[in-house]
Parts: structure tokens; C-alpha cells; sequence
């Protein structure tokens, strides 16, 4: 490979890998309680936090972790959320419309109250979580999610079991 051409390709890599990274200054103020929507968040530990009201619309969470973290009424409206773990978490009233939550871990969470129109739900666990009061789900969503027995869903919704 020619001297020109490896830089450039090293310059490329460089400059994506610098846009996916975390933003730690901003990871550091939401652990505090701020609000920051549209931030980079990438790989954010909030776990065990409570974090109730905040504006985090827009943001990139993905690989976030928020296990057993209480986030009532959180607006995750329109924020990657892809492979998120949300075990044990307390959500209600959260709002995830128009989110990404692909593949993500919501075992055991409380999402009553929480809205999930337009939220994209493909390959989330939902094993033990409690939804029955959750608005915006459709069965299409649901279909593309899976739990367990003890997942409570809203009346007339079924969810598929995890193999």
C-alpha cells in the first residue's frame, strides 16, 4: 500500500472511531442528574442511579447500562438504545417513542406507565418485566420482543417466549 493511501485510511479509521466513542464529560453530568438530550452516551454505566425526570431524548445510549437504576418519567424519545441491560430497573412513566431498543435486556423491569409508540423492539427481553400498564405497544412490537411467564403485558397483547 502506498504512503498516501495508508494514511488516509489510518485518518478515516481514526476519525470513526473518534465519533463513535463515549463522551465522558457528558456521561459524568447525567450521573450527576442533568439533563442531556442528544448526548453521547455510548457504554454509559447508570446503573443503581436515580435519575427521575430527565431529558435524555435523542441520545446515543447504546450498551448503556442501567440495572437497577430508577429513571421515572426519563425521556428516551427518539434515542439509541440499542443492547441497553435495564435489569431491575424502575422506569415508569419513561418515554421510549420512536426509540431504538433493539436487542436490549429489560428482565425484571417495572415499565408501568412507560410509552412505547413507535419504539423499535426486535430481539428485547421482556422476561419478568412489568408492562401491563405500558401505552403505544402493539402486537407487531411485541412479536419481534420475547419474555417469560411472568412478563405482564397490557390486556389483549401476548409476548413470545424467549428459547
Amino acid at each position: 500500500m502506498k504512503p498516501i493511501a495508508l494514511l488516509s485510511a489510518l485518518a478515516v479509521l481514526t476519525l470513526a472511531t473518534a465519533a463513535s466513542a463515549q463522551n465522558a464529560g457528558q456521561i459524568a453530568s447525567v450521573r450527576k442528574g442533568a439533563n442531556c438530550p442528544r448526548c453521547n452516551l455510548f457504554q454509559a454505566d447508570l446503573s443503581n442511579l436515580t435519575l427521575n425526570g430527565k431529558n435524555l431524548a435523542g441520545a446515543r445510549l447504546r450498551q448503556a447500562d442501567f440495572s437497577t437504576a430508577i429513571m421515572n418519567r426519563t425521556s428516551f424519545a427518539g434515542s439509541d438504545l440499542r443492547d441497553v441491560n435495564a435489569y431491575g430497573a424502575v422506569l415508569t412513566g419513561a418515554s421510549f417513542a420512536r426509540a431504538d431498543l433493539t436487542n436490549a435486556s429489560f428482565v425484571g423491569a417495572y415499565l408501568q406507565g412507560a410509552s412505547f409508540a413507535g419504539a423499535k423492539l426486535s430481539g428485547v427481553n421482556f422476561s419478568g418485566a412489568e408492562m401491563n400498564r405500558a401505552t403505544g405497544l402493539t402486537q407487531g412490537q411485541l412479536n419481534q420482543a420475547c419474555g417469560d411467564d411472568s412478563t405482564l403485558t397490557p390486556r389483549g397483547l401476548s409476548i413470545p417466549r424467549c428459547r
